[in-house]
């Protein structure tokens, strides 16, 4: 029989697993601070920064829009109300601090919006929370349209077409920090958007937070064991509403200007595909989708002019093959990684992904040679993608285009359902058979 452990080897051993416990709980939101901080430092080119500045702000808006749909089971197309609404009145604020009428340093601007973004969503909230399903569906859309008239006609708060501009450079310092320089910005944004998003998940593992999943669930059942469905769905538009004001504060101390397409419907659709590629179901899904949205608008848009209609392209075949979004697709492979079965899907993936970027090659293909053939002056016979020169009046660059659309698209159908069933094979509670 081996003797007792001394009585100073105890704490250590017992100071292990707390130490375990505290890395698990706490580990990912030091590491996301310090990728955070870091990458101003790591991405170096000019469009870095403000790009990032963007997707913080997208972060926040698409995290707080998940909390009325991914959370609450409630979809609204007029989120964006609360968002611009916010922006507004943070950026009014940032006016009267800059004439020195109040004290009100710039980095607390996104508080700003937030509370102007709650006390809106309070007024709303109590009227459209009175329903569910389609009809809240329906009472948000009307909002969000009857906010988008306003503001061509308050012109004096929302300042008509051209919006209102404000200046971040003369608004008092808060500890002697300036907030002028893209990377000063980022910052800030980056502050916000982590103290953000720890509240809001901390805020789904509140019990408020676990009723709204019992209440887009159930709500009789809710009803039933005591709790009122329409104060759910009220308290969790409220949060929803602060947090959409938090990132319109702080578009409004990147961008200095807001107009009322901040808070119409195109900005609406842009939060709810936002949320549904990077995956509804999952807290971490809004963040991959701000992300990968961002990226293509800021990317894409630099090189063609039908951006919109691929990322909607995108946010169809998320709906019809991935309705669980990135985020869930990568859930969907953490049994497989943790059994060490992760090798075994590397070639059948490469396979798919090759043949689905000779067929996604091809349809691009055509369909900007088409829009050049519509849009361009007379005479114009010859364009550039990608640094190419393509004569779009001969025959050859067509039936290039049209061999790889065909050849990928039947390639992808040979190597689509080899791959799944590699993934169905290395996904067995047991292992390949």
């Amino acid at each position: 029989m081996s003797a007792p452990a001394p009585a100073a080897a105890r704490p250590v051993a017992a100071a292990a697993p707390a130490r375990a416990r505290w890395l698990r709980r706490y580990g990912v939101w030091l590491a996301a601070a310090v990728v955070v901080a870091a990458l101003p430092h790591v991405a170096r080119t000019p469009a870095a920064v403000p790009v990032m500045n963007q997707m913080g702000i997208a972060v926040v808006f698409a995290l707080s829009y998940n909390m009325l749909l991914g959370q609450g089971g409630m979809l609204s197309f007029g989120h964006a109300v609360y968002f611009g609404l916010g922006g507004f009145i943070a950026a009014h604020a940032l006016n009267l601090a800059g004439r020195g009428a109040v004290y009100l340093p710039a980095p607390l601007l996104p508080l700003v919006g937030g509370l102007g973004g709650l006390a809106f969503a309070v007024l709303f909230g109590s009227v459209s929370t009175r329903r569910a399903g389609t009809v809240f569906a329906m009472i948000s859309l009307g909002i969000g349209e009857m906010m988008a008239a306003s503001s061509l006609i308050v012109d004096r708060f929302f300042g008509g077409e051209e919006g209102i501009t404000a200046n971040r450079a003369k608004a008092p310092l808060l500890l002697g920090l300036p907030v002028t320089t893209d990377q000063q910005v980022y910052y800030l944004i980056a502050f916000w958007a982590l103290l953000a998003t720890v509240l809001m998940y901390a805020f789904s593992r509140t019990p408020l937070g676990r009723m709204a999943n019992a209440v887009r669930d159930n709500p009789e059942r809710a009803e039933f064991v005591g709790y009122s469905a329409q104060w759910v769905r009220f308290l969790s538009f409220c949060a929803a509403g602060f947090f959409a004001g938090v990132a319109g504060g702080l578009f409004a101390v990147n961008y200095e200007i807001l107009t009322g397409a901040n808070m119409g419907a195109a900005a609406s659709g842009a939060v709810l595909l936002m949320t549904y590629i990077g995956g509804i179901g999952y807290f971490a899904g809004p963040i991959l989708g701000a992300i990968v949205f961002t990226f293509l608008q800021s990317m894409l848009s630099d090189y063609t002019s039908l951006w919109l209609l691929y990322v909607g392209v995108i946010f169809l075949a998320a709906v019809l093959f991935a309705p669980m979004g990135l985020a869930g697709v990568l859930a969907m492979h953490g049994p497989v990684w943790r059994a060490r079965r992760a090798g075994r899907l590397v070639g059948p993936y490469l396979a798919a992904a090759l043949a689905a970027l000779v067929a996604i090659a091809g349809v691009v293909g055509l369909l900007e040679m088409v829009h050049f053939v519509v849009v361009a002056p007379a005479g114009a016979a010859s364009m550039r993608l990608l640094g190419l020169p393509l004569a779009v009046r001969a025959a050859w660059p067509w039936l290039g285009f049209i061999a790889l659309a065909v050849t990928g698209a039947v390639a992808l159908r040979r190597a689509g359902p080899r791959a799944a069933a590699a993934f169905a094979e290395a996904s067995r509670p047991g292992g390949p058979r």
